[in-house]
């Protein structure tokens, strides 16, 4: 794999749900400004395009809050599942505590 192919991944990898997700509701939202703003257009053709852009950010809003929803289920599943892991093996979330910050100090330090 070359430099920029690499460097082009890492990039990508950047991109979080998140980010994806705010790019999403202010895409909708400019829309949803553009549809207000062409309200008092006149004409046939513009009033179908408007009716079909009108559905599309309906669709997409409704789109949006369902996979927000999911998001916060498989949070709080994952979350659940995390405690009862460590409630039910307390000294082996200490070792892998344990050892997670041993690495993240490694790293730290090998970058100094």
């Amino acid at each position: 794999m070359n430099s920029e192919a690499m460097n082009e991944r890492h990039v990508n990898e950047r991109v979080t749900a998140g980010q994806l997700m705010d790019d999403l509701q202010t895409v909708i939202g400019d829309a949803e400004s553009l549809l207000r703003e062409t309200a008092q257009q006149g004409g046939e053709k513009i009033r179908e395009v408007r009716m079909r852009a009108e559905e599309s950010v309906r669709a997409a809003k409704e789109r949006l809050a369902g996979i927000e929803q999911d998001a916060v289920q498989r949070a709080q599943a994952i979350a659940g599942d995390t405690n009862d892991f460590v409630r039910n093996n307390p000294w082996q979330a200490v070792g892998i505590a344990a050892g997670v910050g041993l690495v993240l100090g490694i790293l730290i330090m090998s970058r100094r």
